[in-house]
């Protein structure tokens, strides 16, 4: 795995993310926190989970261990989570451009919520973090169909690929 391996992942992660967000904020304000039956029930609690794992994910990185997540009650609207995920966004951009090419295969130590320690090679970890986005992004889109609503553009990487 390259650093331009995992930027080019990172641009993919935040497109699809980006056309998410577009979508979502065509609906409306109680339609965003409706409770659809889903993992994390409406579309604001599961970004809001997304874009806190993410920020989880890169406090361990650089050696910090949060004991929760964000709280859901503080994205009223998409414009909220988009506001915060672009803060995100720069801080794992600026993580992953600062990294040499040994950093990349690093093994972080880093802790879970309750303490237990785990520990995981960099890439793996960034992986996760963009795969898991993806699972959620799945999910949000089929809620924005439950409600009738336009879902987003093709979120796939072959269809970043193509637009790029």
């Amino acid at each position: 795995m390259t650093r331009d391996s995992l930027i080019t992942l990172l641009d993919f992660h935040y497109w699809a993310r980006d056309g998410t967000l577009d979508a979502v904020e065509r609906i409306a304000p109680e339609d965003f926190r409706r409770d659809l039956g889903s993992s994390f029930g409406s579309i604001r609690d599961t970004l809001a989970h997304v874009v806190s794992a993410e920020w989880v994910w890169c406090s361990r990185w650089r050696g910090s261990f949060p004991t929760e997540h964000l709280p859901a009650a503080d994205f009223e609207n998409a414009g909220d989570v988009r506001a915060r995920w672009l803060q995100e966004e720069a801080r794992v951009r600026r993580f992953v451009e600062e990294l040499g090419p040994e950093d990349i295969n690093r093994v972080i130590e880093y802790r879970f919520f309750d303490g237990e320690p785990m520990r995981a090679v960099f890439w793996h970890m960034l992986q996760h973090v963009v795969n898991h986005a993806t699972y959620h992004r799945g999910q949000v889109t089929t809620m924005l169909r439950q409600l009738g609503a336009e879902p987003p553009r093709n979120q796939g990487l072959i269809g970043f690929y193509l637009e790029r």
